[in-house]
């Protein structure tokens, strides 16, 4: 019983983190509804995957060592603020129907927004710092090694998120399906997408140095 209520406990606040307005929420809903249900779950896989990139580092102590150094805090910082900006950029410039620059169009391939996806949530320091924050608080004296516990609390959460993600993805998709047919309406969220990157961008840049 015990044990069912740890799980519940740790699973409950996943899915709370999950469904909370945070960065990656407003990446995959914005995506979702620009684009639709495959480029919205593909990148929201994309960030669930980027996460679990996060999750191996926490268990590997290399977290820690990111915690440890503003130097290299920033750095990730601000490779991860220039990303978004420029993601944002192409959105934009995307909507302004120039067809003159092909490259500025945003992805149009689920594969495209999977990477993306990774990308934003690999370089942002501020989910390392997360997750050596949230884990260990529900890392338990006498069940095995605590980085073992680490990655496999650390499995669960991506687990977890995955599903919140998707279903989030999802519902966001279908809202917009039915304003996707309306060219003046499809450029406005083309446009709202790359507001979005952009403040998502400059909201990193000043993101302080420590949790």
């Amino acid at each position: 019983m015990h044990d069912l209520s740890f799980w519940l406990m740790f699973v409950g606040a996943v899915v709370a983190l999950n469904v909370s307005p945070g960065p990656d929420m407003m990446y995959i809903v914005s995506r979702s509804l620009n684009q639709g249900p495959r480029v919205g779950v593909a990148s929201a896989v994309g960030v669930c995957s980027g996460a679990l990139v996060h999750a191996l580092a926490a268990a590997l102590g290399l977290s820690a060592l990111l915690a440890a150094s503003a130097l290299a805090f920033t750095v990730l910082k601000y490779v991860g603020a220039v990303y978004l900006v420029y993601l944002g950029w192409r959105a934009l410039a995307s909507a302004s129907g120039d067809p003159a620059a092909p490259e500025a169009r945003p992805p149009a391939t689920a594969w495209q927004a999977w990477r993306e996806g990774v990308l934003i949530d690999v370089l942002n320091p501020k989910v390392a710092l997360f997750f050596i924050a949230f884990l260990p608080q529900f890392v338990r004296p006498g069940h095995g090694d605590p980085a073992w516990q680490i990655l496999g609390l650390g499995l669960l959460l991506v687990a977890v998120s995955v599903v919140v993600e998707v279903a989030i993805a999802l519902l966001a998709a279908r809202a917009a399906r039915a304003l996707a047919s309306n060219r003046r309406v499809a450029a406005w969220l083309t446009r709202s997408l790359g507001a979005v990157l952009i403040g998502l961008g400059v909201r990193l840049a000043f993101a302080e140095t420590r949790a």
